[in-house]
């Protein structure tokens, strides 16, 4: 079996996945890139393992997720100080799916890091209640109580609300 050619063909597939995932558990474009690469390496360093796994995609994510758990508690991510503020640009098409995504971005933020990451793996990753179980090390109900825990608050979260209003007028 050619572990290079699958290893590959696996990567090339899931590269925008694991990234937009990445993101979602509250990286920068940048950061998210490194943590995939990250992750990919450690993929490939253990491949037979990943390989032979019952789900490969909870696996890699597990991966993805611890990588993302080392790199924070390395590194301070919080604000830069900035003496002056960029100018909102006039609201257009392009800007208002910027706005969206960064609603989107602001209140997946604003849940613990917990919920956050169960509901990036659920609702964007796509994986089974099972899959994102066996990815965190916790029990399918302990999935079911964080998702409704995690979109009750999603629900009311200022920065959706204000969203939606905005899309009705």
């Amino acid at each position: 079996m050619d572990h290079d050619g699958d290893f590959s063909a696996y990567a090339t597939a899931r590269w925008s996945t694991l990234v937009r995932s990445a993101v979602f558990l509250g990286c920068t474009l940048d950061e998210a890139h490194d943590l995939v690469q990250t992750t990919l390496l450690r993929c490939y360093t253990a491949w037979r393992k990943v390989h032979k796994a019952d789900d490969r995609d909870a696996y890699v994510y597990r991966i993805l997720l611890n990588c993302h758990r080392d790199s924070r508690r390395r590194r301070w991510w919080g604000e830069q100080p900035t003496q002056t503020l960029p100018d909102q640009p006039a609201g257009t098409e392009a800007t208002d799916a910027v706005e969206t995504a960064d609603a989107v971005h602001r209140a997946l933020a604003d849940l613990s890091k917990v919920n956050r990451e169960v509901v990036v793996l659920r609702y964007y990753a796509h994986l089974s209640e099972q899959q994102t179980a066996q990815v965190l090390n916790i029990a399918p109900g302990t999935v079911k109580s964080r998702l409704s825990r995690a979109l009750a608050q999603l629900a009311t979260n200022t920065h959706l609300v204000d969203l939606a209003e905005g899309t009705q007028s």
